[in-house]
């Protein structure tokens, strides 16, 4: 029978903890070199079961030792209270709650990414700080002309012709040759961001599902790249409701004796998937007579901020049957499938 181990993982090194009973484990702690990964993986056997905590390098980390070993298995932080909300705090005391947990089968685990979609969620957060930066920096220009009077519109700022006519602007002292340095950083960012969104776009159209998501009026190439490569495969989510709540856009549930109630949406899924979500049900929105008419009818009685979240809650359910059942819509405002469907 092989042994039970558990992983604690930082960026220079990591402990493990062998367990096999409470009276019989063994710590042990390796430096994040090649030389320390040999000896880590030398000492395990085909038998064993490992488990590693979720952190920025679990992935390299797990490459480097699954062929070694029976199973490894990656546990959900945000899950396993256990270790964060326990009295003693050190790196031995972690590795054991975690072989402890793993000799119960009680690891609540968080799905490992492959290389390809590791890289592709590294582009899109890439992107999405340099759409925030670029917004600051129109922002800050928006700021700089108000100050000197001077009345603009948020579309002055989205093209070539906007810009140059920014710049045109009579400005005094040092608020022209500020003005010119953001122009020219908010110029770089553009280019950035296109040359994401090429690699973006060509990254997603081989993933499967991406003519069947960009069937859907709304859903733009990057938007389907960022569903796709969030959701990996649609099989692993039982229903609609499940895919919602790893997007986090579920409300959450307070229950005592007979009382119900429920508060904000939870957010513990990836913020960026959630954002191209509302992003692509407002423009859904003008489109699909359906989601309209669901849309308005809850504005009116819970507010816009409120209809907006629970429609891209029903997009989303859209979503997920589109990939479930393979579908590709020739027509999505009627939602008529293609013939190939």
């Amino acid at each position: 029978m092989g042994r039970f181990i558990g992983v604690d993982l930082h960026k220079n090194s990591f402990t493990s903890c062998s367990y096999k009973s409470e009276d019989d484990h063994i710590f042990k702690t390796y430096r994040l070199s090649p030389k320390g990964l040999d000896a880590f993986k030398s000492s395990l056997s085909k038998g064993d079961e490992v488990a590693v905590e979720s952190t920025g390098n679990t992935a390299f980390f797990v490459r480097e030792v699954e062929s070694r070993v029976k199973r490894i298995r990656i546990v959900n932080p945000i899950q396993f209270k256990a270790i964060s909300s326990s009295v003693k705090k050190t790196d031995d005391a972690d590795a054991l709650t975690i072989a402890r947990f793993l000799s119960r089968d009680m690891i609540p685990e968080v799905r490992m990414r492959t290389k390809e979609q590791s890289q592709t969620s590294s582009l899109i957060g890439t992107r999405d700080k340099f759409v925030k930066l670029r917004t600051a920096l129109k922002n800050k220009v928006h700021n700089i002309l108000n100050a000197n009077g001077i009345v603009t519109k948020p579309e002055m700022f989205t093209s070539e012709k906007g810009l140059e006519k920014v710049l045109g602007l009579e400005l005094e002292g040092s608020y022209r040759f500020e003005v010119g340095l953001i122009i020219t950083e908010i110029r770089n960012l553009n280019q950035a961001i296109d040359k994401i969104n090429e690699e973006l776009k060509a990254r997603g159209q081989k993933i499967e599902g991406h003519k069947n998501l960009t069937s859907i009026k709304g859903i733009s190439d990057i938007g389907a790249t960022i569903f796709l490569n969030t959701i990996g495969d649609i099989n692993d989510f039982k229903n609609e409701k499940c895919l919602a709540g790893y997007f986090g856009i579920v409300p959450r549930v307070y229950i005592s004796n007979k009382t119900v109630r429920y508060g904000r949406i939870t957010k513990m899924g990836n913020k960026i998937a959630r954002t191209a979500l509302v992003q692509s049900t407002l423009v859904a929105i003008r489109y699909s007579p359906y989601l309209r008419r669901f849309y308005e009818k809850l504005k009116e009685k819970k507010g816009a901020g409120k209809a907006i979240i629970a429609t891209s809650r029903k997009m989303l359910g859209i979503i997920y049957n589109t990939l479930k059942n393979n579908w590709v819509f020739e027509d999505f405002t009627k939602f008529k499938l293609a013939g190939c469907a």
